[in-house]
């Protein structure tokens, strides 16, 4: 009799098709369930309440930096580390099916992703009103829900998959080299394979040389 092993859970925040699940399915493969969070909060909550398996969350962007709530969540919650992915920011201008360009105008995204495809807006659709919404994917599935079809959102390609929309264009940032560094938290250790990173946070006294005397000493080593 064969035995069938539970699929793992990952909580991630946003809608499904946001890029924190779409970097969780990079990482773990396309066999588990995303479990959608509200907050950033509430992924460290579920793993701790053995609600999911496992997390993953955004700490740093190649553009626009750290994630430092996410640093001071990590102090709070007694989670460990076990991986980490480095995963490429794609955004795709998409649409719903039969809306041609010209129709377009508003565009609908996270604050940050308008702020990251600026130049794009202006030159393509220099009339459009943009609206911050509170998640990239959730902009595409608002397109969706409510059939609004003067509107475009900028999300990524699996949300056009999910969300059964047109990407009219592709790789819509205004810089190609978008990464967002996320990790992957767990209730319990797991042992690496091959060389390991080690994260560790400590404080200093408010005093001149104290960051440089306390690397100081790896570096000697």
């Amino acid at each position: 009799k064969t035995v069938t092993q539970p699929r793992l859970t990952v909580g991630f925040q946003g809608e499904l098709g946001a890029y924190s699940e779409a970097a969780a399915v990079d990482y773990f493969g396309d066999d588990i369930d995303s479990v959608p969070c509200g907050s950033f909060d509430l992924i460290f909550e579920r793993v701790i309440r053995d609600e999911v398996d496992r997390g993953i969350i955004p700490v740093e962007n190649s553009l626009a930096g750290s994630i430092h709530h996410n640093y001071d969540l990590l102090l709070r919650y007694e989670l460990f580390i076990i991986g980490e992915i480095q995963h490429r920011v794609a955004h795709q201008l998409m649409v719903l099916p039969g809306v041609k360009a010209e129709e377009v105008k508003r565009v609908y995204s996270h604050p940050q992703a308008l702020a990251q495809c600026r130049q794009s807006i202006q030159a393509h659709f220099p009339h459009a009103e943009r609206v911050a919404t509170y998640d990239t994917a959730g902009s595409a599935k608002m397109l969706r829900e409510g059939n609004i079809r003067e509107g475009a959102a900028i999300a990524s390609s699996r949300a056009a998959e999910i969300y059964e929309m047109d990407i009219l264009q592709e790789n819509f940032e205004d810089d190609l080299q978008n990464y967002t560094r996320f990790l992957i938290i767990s209730r319990e250790p797991v042992k690496p394979e091959g060389e390991a990173k080690t994260s560790i946070v400590y404080a200093m006294h408010n005093q001149p040389g104290a960051l440089f005397k306390s690397l100081a000493v790896f570096a000697l080593r």
